[in-house]
């Protein structure tokens, strides 16, 4: 056994990566190329959804994560071959904040005859220095996948750990070193699960969450966005009435401080799982009765441990005016209810952005500004600032401005460090084209990543002083 081990990893080192199908001999110069999709429901105003998606979905969390060790950001993206080509690789990449470098990427998985960013993969640093990319399936016609680096905070090599039913992953590291991992299920509708591990290579039974029904034996199925600080794990979650996503509504929370033993409200109230009913002390909001649909985009817990959540809502799954307002929300629970503040109007449905708390000082980055495709996925990124905890909201910084693609789905890596604050990905929704990424720091100052690479870093700028 330990011969074809032995094998197996020198076959790895040879090649660069661990993947089925691996691309890697025709892609020597591969940089950091983002996926196109367009999800083909189309509407007056275009597509429900598409352009540069490599950072997609809202529920793959989280995509990055910055290791104070060792000085490093590492990220994971749906990527491609080539600018003319819908194939989608897994990827991963890191950003050294010594040297103002990026490395180049590595293919963790070829999804080879996929072109849905629906599985593309997450990212979780296990306590040792591991890298562990959590490669996302499609329901049950499409399995995800379990990779570990072989070396601690080294991107080159990666063993396969687990095939597996799993959609929309979002793992975390607990404090004492185990991992919680929240993902979600296709059973007729979409139901929320989570599973359990001490070092991510046996995993507890998969135990279901939330799978509410709105009555009889209809299910109605769930999108959450959750998060860790340690100490506890906390998910949002919507539901879809009738287990029709485009109706997805209301808002719910729960969250444990036992590593999934037991599950509570934020107010400290016991709840069962899996949650069944509509109506109960898990509801957050009742959107249904006002006619919104709620679109969850990000969660963090404050200082004091109280959890935050970041939305859109608006008047229906349809893009363009029809279901206007939309508007980023927060909730936030205080210690003694739950507050929510408008942040800021949006364009659509899929503008995805991220949220940061810092004290008293919240900031949320999010393409709000009027982008070059104004009814398509995304626009220009702009940074709002709260000094209240939230109460109030202000446009502090316009960070793009004259983009030929709308840039969309900005994400935050988990003890975000500047310059890396943040990284998206661009692209035309309109017509299916090339997919930049881009990271940028807490001053609204960014950089474009390589497409393309030749040698094994690339030096960003990043650092330089402003002129």
């Amino acid at each position: 056994m330990m011969f074809f081990r032995i094998l197996f990893l020198f076959l790895s080192l040879a090649l660069g990566v661990v993947a089925q199908n691996s691309p890697a001999k025709k892609l020597r110069d591969i940089g950091y190329r983002g996926i196109w999709f367009e999800l083909n429901q189309q509407f007056e105003f275009g597509d429900k959804y598409s352009g540069g998606l490599g950072t997609y979905t809202a529920k793959h969390r989280p995509l990055a994560v910055h290791a104070a060790e060792v000085g490093m950001t590492f990220f994971v993206y749906g990527g491609t071959t080539a600018v003319e080509d819908k194939h989608l690789l897994c990827m991963i990449g890191a950003y050294d904040h010594a040297t103002d470098e990026v490395l180049r990427p590595t293919v963790v998985h070829d999804k080879a005859g996929v072109i849905d960013p629906h599985d593309n993969p997450s990212l979780l640093i296990d306590s040792a220095g591991h890298l562990w990319v959590f490669v996302s399936g499609r329901g049950r016609t499409r399995l995800g996948f379990k990779y570990r680096s072989v070396r601690p905070f080294d991107i080159s090599v990666f063993e396969r750990v687990t095939e597996e039913e799993m959609t929309y992953p979002q793992p975390w590291l607990q404090s004492d070193g185990s991992m919680l991992h929240f993902f979600t299920k296709y059973t007729g509708v979409r139901e929320l699960y989570f599973e359990t591990s001490a070092n991510g290579i046996k995993w507890s039974a998969d135990t279901k969450l939330a799978g509410i029904r709105e009555s009889g034996d209809e299910r109605g199925g769930h999108y959450q966005v959750s998060s860790s600080n340690g100490e506890k794990v906390g998910t949002f979650f919507n539901r879809h009435p009738n287990g029709v996503v485009d109706q997805r509504t209301d808002l719910y929370y729960v969250e444990s401080i036992d590593h999934g033993g037991n599950w509570q409200t934020a107010a400290g109230d016991a709840v069962e799982v899996p949650l069944t009913e509509v109506t109960s002390s898990a509801r957050v909001y009742d959107f249904a009765s006002k006619g919104k649909n709620v679109y969850l985009k990000d969660m963090a817990f404050d200082e004091s441990g109280y959890p935050v959540g970041l939305y859109v809502t608006s008047g229906g799954h349809e893009p363009g005016p029809i279901n206007a307002p939309r508007e980023f929300r927060i909730t936030r629970w205080d210690g003694h209810g739950w507050q929510t503040s408008i942040v800021a109007p949006t364009g659509h449905n899929y503008d995805m952005g991220s949220l940061y708390l810092e004290g008293d000082v919240w900031t949320v980055v999010v393409p709000t500004g009027l982008g070059p495709q104004i009814h398509g996925t995304g626009g220009e990124i702009e940074i709002h600032r709260s000094t209240d905890c939230g109460d109030s909201w202000a446009l502090e910084r316009v960070v793009t401005r004259d983009s030929p693609r709308n840039h969309g789905y900005v994400r935050r890596p988990e003890y975000a460090a500047d310059p890396f604050w943040y990284f998206w990905a661009d692209g035309d929704p309109d017509k299916f084209g090339m997919s930049r990424l881009y990271i940028g720091d807490s001053e609204g100052r960014y950089q474009t990543l390589p497409y393309s690479m030749s040698t094994d870093r690339v030096e960003l700028g990043l650092k330089r002083p402003v002129e």
